[in-house]
């Protein structure tokens, strides 16, 4: 793809943002953090949460209710946004989501706790789309760039500090307050955009993919019961895990067939004719679904077992990850709306991650964590170039009445790349740390060990020296070479960002994208014009008249 200079043009003036627009976008970035932070929450405190309602057997499932409730609902609240008007649906978004936090607050028994959890994932997974998408409905899309990088860094915030605090109420005051702290914050965000949220509505009638939405729901059940609990709670090779992975295959093929029949398709296959959509998914699903959240998921564990720090100090030395992500999101929101584009980003951002797994790939028992630190502000460097940029070259490639679909097609397909990630590095650590502990531990210290699935940090400590020795060598081998792993598919993605196309942002709302599935190069594009684009849509709080879709 050509990187030659625009046609000559005056690309006009950006509008001005709508009234009130720092108290909407402040009120966006809450929702977002809250919907993000309750991913991980929960994590630190369920050791006190199961032990009080007697749950251990179903602890799983307060995380597993959460991911899957917002992973199905992406799609839903995505294409109904683009449908009816989103400001309806996202305040709608944000009162289950309250509800839900209520419902896991006064939990006296798993049962219910784990219905709050599912609540708030069909809440959440609804602010996470839904704001994205209002931001593209009210910034044009170079400004928009600076308005998405911050967006994009709470996602790793929330990675950090949604363990700190889940641990924090836990060891302080009461692991309910996991809950409560959504509703202030929640009524306030609801309050503010209430008031200053002026959007498009929507008079239409809505035939509803109902099919869709079943056999969608069922494929991403499927999948993520098979990630969870495949190698773990039931061996690869268990009729149950055999019979779920066979039905999810079953499900993804139907409900693609389906998409291609369906009046309102909720991920409508015109998406998949588009290259920028197409390249961008799936180096969001590989490079961040698979390579961040693998990395970020089991790190906490490592230096708890390898360097012996506690729980609220092994988030601490996460920070420098979150440090990473903002020092490089911010910035380069920033020159992306001064220049119109993107296509770098993504090609720095997957290089650096790749030298990191690289280095992460090379670990010691002994390495300082200052040296582990400096990894962790790295990788953050290269997820900060690249989470809400591919996003926005998503929504840049479609027109404003397709912005919302394309946006939660493409976070759906991020959240399934995290969800396998996840699960493949942890069955691929969990069956080499057997083997390493088999090999280093003495048959007559064996007992002392246990369950290799039973230990824990304070296990490890409590255990004499050479014993404890043995078990730290056997994680850092276990795990280090596991990030060497993710190499190829970095690798991959390298590929994919060298090949996404460039579309140069205009400074519009009026020519947001192509017609779905026309791909226009960036010196194409440049000098395209709002031809190719859909009509705008009114600017204020009105309603419009929309025949049924046939």
């Amino acid at each position: 793809m050509s990187d030659a200079a625009p046609a000559e043009h005056e690309e006009p003036a950006p509008p001005a943002l709508p009234p009130h627009f720092g108290l909407i976008f402040a009120g966006l970035m809450v929702t977002m953090l809250l919907a993000s932070l309750d991913q991980t929450i929960v994590a630190t405190a369920l050791p006190t949460i199961v032990g009080e309602l007697s749950g251990v057997s179903h602890m799983a499932w307060v995380t597993t209710a959460y991911i899957l409730a917002a992973t199905v609902a992406m799609p839903v609240y995505g294409r109904l946004g683009d449908l009816v008007g989103r400001k309806r649906l996202f305040l709608s978004a944000i009162a289950v989501f309250i509800a839900g936090s209520v419902v896991g607050g006064i939990a006296q028994d798993m049962g219910t706790l784990i219905t709050g959890r599912a609540i708030q994932g069909l809440g959440g997974g609804g602010l996470m789309i839904t704001s994205q998408a209002i931001v593209a409905d009210l910034v044009p899309p170079r400004q928009r760039a600076k308005y998405m990088a911050p967006m994009g860094a709470v996602f790793g915030l929330s990675a950090v500090a949604g363990p700190l605090l889940g641990g924090w109420f836990t060891d302080h005051h009461d692991w309910r307050w996991a809950f409560w702290i959504n509703l202030p914050l929640g009524f306030l965000a609801l309050a503010v955009c209430a008031f200053a949220l002026r959007l498009p509505r929507r008079a239409v009638k809505v035939s509803f993919d109902w099919a869709g939405f079943v056999l969608m729901a069922a494929a991403v059940t499927c999948t993520v019961l098979v990630a969870d609990f495949g190698g773990t709670d039931y061996a690869w090779s268990d009729p149950l895990i055999l019979g779920l992975a066979a039905g999810g295959v079953a499900a993804w093929v139907l409900f693609f067939l389906v998409q291609g029949r369906a009046t309102e398709p909720l991920i409508p296959l015109r998406l998949f004719r588009s290259r920028i959509f197409n390249i961008a998914t799936l180096i969001g699903l590989i490079s961040i679904g698979v390579g961040m959240f693998a990395v970020i998921g089991y790190m906490p564990t490592y230096l708890q077992m390898v360097y012996g720090v506690g729980a609220t100090e092994s988030g601490l030395l996460l920070i420098p990850m979150v440090v990473g992500i903002m020092g490089t999101a911010v910035p380069s929101g920033h020159l992306i709306s001064r220049t119109g584009r993107y296509k770098i980003y993504p090609i720095l951002g997957v290089a650096v991650m790749s030298v990191t797994v690289v280095l992460m790939s090379t670990l010691e028992v002994d390495t300082p964590l200052p040296v582990l630190c400096g990894y962790f502000f790295l990788l953050g460097a290269g997820m900060g170039m690249m989470i809400q940029n591919l996003v926005l070259a998503v929504q840049n490639a479609f027109p404003v009445s397709d912005v919302g679909t394309a946006t939660s097609a493409n976070n759906f397909f991020r959240e399934i790349g995290a969800t396998l990630g996840t699960a493949a590095v942890g069955a691929v650590f969990t069956h080499r740390l057997s083997d390493q502990l088999a090999e280093r531990i003495p048959p007559e210290a064996a007992g002392a060990v246990g369950d290799p699935e039973s230990l824990t940090p304070a296990l490890v400590r409590a255990l004499p020296e050479p014993v404890r020795d043995a078990v730290v060598a056997s994680y850092q081998h276990a795990l280090t070479p596991v990030f060497g792993y993710l190499l190829p598919l970095f690798l991959v993605s390298l590929v994919l960002a060298f090949l996404l196309p460039e579309k140069v942002l205009s400074n519009s709302n009026t020519d947001t994208g192509a017609e779905p599935g026309v791909e226009l190069g960036a010196d194409a594009d440049a000098g395209a014009g709002a031809g190719a684009g859909a009509a705008p849509e009114p600017a204020g709080e009105t309603e419009t008249a929309e025949p049924a879709r046939a």
